[in-house]
């Protein structure tokens, strides 16, 4: 079996983070509850059928996080025998599709939030191959793609809308647990706006190599807009970037320091500044993140993972360097910028939409005034707010 090492790289893969006393983490039995409460309709649970959650749910017998992996990786690879079968038979694409996807997600969730054990290592490597096994059966054909930095290989994941003839193109990507298996759903809305996409790894996450804190971070992406320049089947004239989470960030550093190849950039629940601050970060790693799956505990987990930082001093210490404002970026020329958020995120402060509108190019904003993390508001469509960035961004890059 072709095996995949996640992105935080050999050297960071076998670090465990040193946790504060004071962070807040769910129970097992909170934990079994919040799983059955998102099953079928919250990230990262938005594709789990309820019954399935109900019986794996029972299983666990701690939060081990070998054992959780285990125990969705089981369900997962039932479905993925499942899939094989029925390609046996003959099934129709759509179908094989849907059920070989549906194996990826659960051995998704097995790795989630990030894949810093063994069994954890073990579903990610599963669910990148029932990905691609349902990606050959995609509606619209994915290609896997490969360009080289500084001699390194980045990975990624290109589609291009059938029917459609040399279109513009979004680069995008997740956070710290959101990779580019994960962008399905967003996908969709991209393509129903005629636009192409590549998806990425943030730095520090799936297949990327380069540490998320590391100098050269950026530049991974400035290779990806360069193979896509170089590109006959997509306009790369016209390239757009969608940055979900922690990874917003690099959709608002992007903006500046490619002004001049990005006709448009959506800054979605990232930070900037203020979210790398001490005085937010130390709340939200310890009482705050209350929609994170785990607990506030974990989320300084993941981040720390994509960092390669081992306790929550280093992260403190490591994280305000990235400051779009301590690199002097915050007033220069900016390519135009889309910030979406909710003003109830305890993941990342609204206050850094405030603060990109405040200085250099004018810039755009969709706050949502009951919304948490990315913007989720009570009651609100799933599909409202990657709708409104679509087409967004369809609107930048057709002009």
């Amino acid at each position: 079996m072709h095996r995949l090492v996640a992105g935080a790289a050999a050297a960071v893969l076998s670090l465990v983070t040193t946790l504060p006393a004071t962070a807040q983490v769910r129970s097992l039995e909170e934990v079994k509850q919040e799983v059955l409460r998102r099953a079928g309709k919250i990230n990262p649970f938005g594709h789990i059928r309820p019954d399935d959650a109900k019986r794996i749910v029972a299983s666990l017998t701690s939060l081990d996080r070998d054992h959780w992996a285990q125990s969705w990786c089981k369900v997962g690879l039932d479905y993925e025998a499942q899939g094989d079968a029925r390609a046996k038979a003959g099934a129709s694409s759509k179908e094989l599709a849907d059920i070989y996807f549906l194996a990826s997600d659960y051995c998704r969730v097995g790795r989630y939030p990030v894949a810093n054990t063994a069994g954890k290592k073990e579903a990610y490597q599963h669910s990148v191959r029932m990905y691609r096994k349902a990606a050959r059966h995609f509606e619209n054909p994915l290609q896997i793609i490969e360009t080289q930095f500084e001699g390194i290989k980045l990975v990624g994941y290109l589609t291009i809308p059938k029917g459609v003839t040399r279109p513009p193109i979004v680069v995008h990507w997740g956070g710290v647990d959101g990779w580019k298996e994960d962008r399905e759903f967003q996908i969709a809305f991209l393509h129903r706006a005629g636009l192409a996409t590549l998806t990425v790894d943030m730095p520090g996450t799936g297949e990327n190599p380069i540490l998320y804190g590391d100098p050269r971070a950026v530049k991974t992406y400035s290779a990806w807009i360069d193979h896509l320049v170089g590109r006959s089947d997509v306009d790369g004239s016209r390239i757009g970037v969608w940055g979900a989470s922690f990874g917003g960030y690099w959709a608002a550093r992007l903006a500046y320091e490619e002004a001049k190849r990005l006709k448009g950039a959506v800054f979605h629940g990232g930070n900037v500044h203020y979210g790398f601050q001490r005085d937010w970060l130390v709340p939200a790693f310890t009482t705050g993140g209350a929609t994170y799956l785990f607990g506030a505990a974990n989320l300084l987990e993941a981040r720390a993972q994509a960092m390669g930082t081992r306790t929550m001093d280093e992260f403190l210490d490591a994280v305000p360097k990235l400051s779009l404002k301590q690199l002097g970026l915050i007033d220069r020329p900016s390519a135009p910028i889309l910030g979406v958020n909710g003003k109830l995120d305890d993941q990342a402060p609204v206050q850094d939409i405030y603060l990109l509108m405040e200085h250099g190019t004018p810039k755009e904003a969709r706050i949502y005034p009951q919304g948490r993390h990315m913007g989720r508001s009570p009651g609100q469509s799933e599909d409202e707010i990657p709708t409104m960035i679509a087409n967004w961004l369809k609107d930048k890059l057709t002009r």
